[in-house]
């Protein structure tokens, strides 16, 4: 514990709906029943996420009688004891504000991670570095308690105010009691026994050493129908061992997409590489992977099927902790546009319609702003289940016939380069996969950047790093068009550009 002072100062950053402010009154509760003074202010924002709030708790002891003391309304950097973070991203935003000082804050921080939008709309791995964060908490801080807090919610069944509140106790760095935390969450009367749990999980793991999660590799899938057992024979039978686990994987996904016929056309197109492919099967392992991806693309008749899923929505009532009395309403934005819904259309009817300046601009007004979507309500679950039957018509689709082009069009040129002896080229080749991903803009952003490099193959061949350096390019996130850039920056690939 701490050498005993006269004032605590307490930061803390939170989501929305992860209970700071509740955490922020137990932490108030707790020092004034041990006769401090505590205040409590926040402040919110929207600087990472929507709903990304900044408490501040400030603790004194009090002044002469009479006299009351003068606090803070806000956390100032290098003036902040103790700074409690529900998120990795947020424990990274209190070490760039300075509010964790080296040799005086302590830093409590959960390692999960929430990613923000500007993470997932990313063509590539957008990511922040969990890593980087870690090593600069343990720099900038006198003590840095960090462990995986949305696990430690799960495994004690609490929420994580709870177990940042079992956290700070564990702790030290306040001089307060163990039992006046306790006696906080008492008093509140609100889910009493399961803030228990959750504070004594957290301070189990205050604790221990610090450890960033390490990400387990999914499980491999088991076969429960014969469909599935013939398909998993047939990879065993034509597959190396390198390639079997990202197979069965792509099976798994395209049976659940479509069915086993079109898992069977994913094995046929498989087979076709592996034949060309040699030890150490690197290629056959990748297409694998990116093959299994690009054919279940994302659609409105998929996307449709996920949102009324009853595993979904049991899995939304895991999130929320719904209790056996209370009612839940799931709302959604949803914003598909006209070419979308054509898109999941008999190909002719969606060509015609899209083909139609009359009735593109006619049709496009039903289309042209978002719905917010009550799924749980029985209109509108019916309707995206009525959607989502139109699988069995899949395979006659605008998107469907469009996507199988594009995909034999690319397993051409991977095979091309295979054929020729050049392996890393059709290596090369597979990843640019990476890029197709999403829907609706996302979607075709990453396919403009994809026919862009084709082109530019197609050309003039293009060597391994070539491509991997214009697929590195598109995936950075450049605003400009992928020739400008590539003629910008890699005056090499003169001969692709035509210059």
């Amino acid at each position: 514990m701490n050498s005993p002072k006269d004032r605590y100062t307490i930061a803390i950053l939170a989501l929305g709906g992860q209970g700071g402010g509740v955490l922020a009154d137990w932490i108030q509760v707790s020092a004034r029943r041990e006769g401090w003074l505590a205040q409590g202010t926040s402040v919110a924002g929207v600087a990472q996420r929507t709903g990304s709030t900044v408490y501040y708790v400030e603790l004194t002891r009090p002044g002469v009688a009479g006299q009351l003391p003068v606090m803070a309304q806000m956390p100032i950097p290098g003036d902040v004891d103790v700074v409690m973070a529900s998120e990795l991203m947020e424990t990274g935003r209190a070490l760039l504000r300075g509010f964790s000082t080296a040799g005086r804050t302590t830093l409590i921080g959960s390692t999960h991670r929430i990613y923000a939008i500007g993470e997932k709309a990313s063509m590539g791995d957008g990511r922040g570095n969990g890593d980087r964060i870690i090593e600069a908490a343990h720099q900038r801080s006198r003590k840095f308690i960090g462990f995986d807090m949305e696990a430690a919610t799960e495994r004690s069944g609490s929420v994580i105010s709870a177990i940042l509140f079992g956290a700070l106790a564990g702790s030290d760095a306040l001089p307060l009691p163990t039992e006046a935390f306790r006696a906080a969450i008492e008093e509140s009367g609100i889910a009493v026994a399961s803030n228990f749990r959750g504070f004594d999980e957290g301070f189990a793991q205050a604790r221990r050493p610090v450890a960033l999660p390490e990400e387990e590799p999914a499980p491999v899938p088991q076969p429960t129908s014969e469909q599935g057992r013939a398909l998993a024979a047939r990879i065993a039978a034509i597959l190396p061992e390198a390639a079997r686990a990202h197979a069965l994987h792509g099976v798994a996904r395209l049976m659940d997409w479509q069915d086993a016929d079109y898992a069977r056309l994913y094995l046929d197109r498989l087979e076709a590489l592996a034949a060309l492919d040699g030890a150490p099967y690197s290629l056959t392992s990748e297409a694998a992977r990116h093959l299994a991806l690009w054919m279940s693309y994302e659609d409105t008749v998929r996307v449709a099927d996920l949102k009324t899923r009853g595993s979904r929505l049991a899995r939304v009532r895991g999130e929320v902790k719904m209790q056996d009395d209370q009612i839940l309403t799931v709302t959604e934005f949803m914003h598909p546009r006209l070419q979308e819904i054509c898109e999941m259309l008999p190909a002719s009817l969606g060509r015609g319609i899209l083909g139609s300046e009359t009735l593109s601009r006619l049709l496009g007004k039903a289309f042209a702003k978002g719905r917010h979507v009550e799924t749980t309500s029985l209109r509108w679950f019916l309707m995206l289940r009525a959607v989502a039957a139109m699988r069995a018509l899949r395979r006659r689709s605008l998107r469907y016939i469009e996507e199988q082009a594009r995909i034999e069009s690319w397993l051409e040129l991977v095979r091309d380069a295979a054929s020729s002896g050049d392996r890393a080229l059709a290596l090369e080749l597979v990843l640019c996969q990476r890029l197709i991903k999403g829907y609706g803009d996302t979607f075709e952003r990453g396919l403009g950047n994809f026919n862009r490099i084709v082109a530019l193959h197609r050309q003039a061949p293009l060597s391994p790093a070539d491509i991997r350096q214009l697929r590195e390019l598109a995936l950075s996130g450049e605003d400009a068009s992928l020739p400008e850039v590539v003629e910008a920056r890699a005056p090499a690939l003169d001969r692709a550009t035509g210059s």
